[in-house]
């Protein structure tokens, strides 16, 4: 009898949380068709965020959500993990979900890499990650970058000539996000010494946040903004903001074969990360 209770008991164990990497990487895309697989200094897109993902220290995991199978053999090729997920999803967070769906427990951890960002560095990556493994209440963390007063200038020239790239996010005191905005947030009514903060897009969530997340309609303002982590401030989910930095490396987005090139130009001059 003793035996069999004391196997009952292990069985009702929770098991350990895990954190799970997930790459959303379509290859239908309307701008830049076949762009995770367009090569940067010779390696595939989502090859080196993949890498990275790999080489941060809080991933257990590391899953690749295509929509094409030629992603998925060039993932497999490198000895990495690769799910096919359907063409139908709207977006990188409803390709996140449907590619961990099966395997995730409620308390896991989702980090949602953009696949167009190829120089996240793995610390950036560890940031959220952490945050939420050492803070089981967490529903949600993303990581930001205090703009130095030249970078922000750089922003502001974008903005003015009509490019709509570059996030910012406010937050309170205990680091929850208020708001992210694709112009530059705050308004710099009286120059306090206040820093603008420029969001990183990666996000890490509870299993039964990002869950909760697919379920919901946009909003107003994530129709207005066209920006997804509005949905969850929308419907009340806290956003714990994680404050990084890229320690001296360059970020880049690619959204065209022109941004590739930059991202060369960047490895060329700074090396590679790993």
């Amino acid at each position: 009898m003793a035996l069999k209770m004391r196997k009952l008991l292990s069985g009702l164990q929770k098991r350990p949380m895990t954190i799970i990497a997930v790459i959303p990487a379509r290859y239908g895309s309307t701008r830049f068709p076949g762009k995770p697989l367009h090569e940067i200094a010779g390696v595939p897109m989502v090859e080196r965020v993949r890498r990275l993902a790999v080489a941060a220290d809080t991933i257990d995991r590391v899953l690749v959500a295509a929509d094409d199978t030629r992603i998925v053999s060039a993932v497999e090729a490198f000895g990495g993990r690769a799910v096919m997920t359907s063409k139908s999803c709207r977006n990188g967070t409803e390709r996140a979900f449907e590619a961990v769906r099966a395997l995730a427990a409620p308390d896991d951890v989702i980090v949602n890499l953009q696949g167009d960002a190829p120089l996240t560095p793995p610390w950036v990556v560890d940031a959220a990650a952490a945050v939420m493994r050492d803070n089981p209440a967490l529903a949600m963390a993303t990581p930001a970058v205090a703009l130095t007063e030249a970078a922000l200038g750089i922003l502001q020239d974008a903005k003015n000539a009509g490019e709509v790239g570059g996030t910012s996010v406010v937050f309170d005191r205990e680091m929850n996000a208020l708001y992210f905005s694709k112009q530059i947030i705050p308004f710099r009514r009286e120059n306090t010494g206040l820093p603008i903060y420029k969001h990183i897009g990666l996000y890490a969530y509870r299993f039964n946040t990002l869950k909760q997340l697919v379920e919901l309609e946009p909003g107003p303002l994530e129709q207005t903004e066209n920006l997804e982590q509005l949905r969850a401030l929308e419907n009340g989910i806290p956003i714990k903001v994680v404050l990084t930095d890229y320690r001296g490396r360059t970020p880049c987005s690619v959204d065209s074969p022109r941004d590739g090139k930059v991202a060369e130009q960047i490895i060329l001059s700074e090396g590679e990360i790993l």
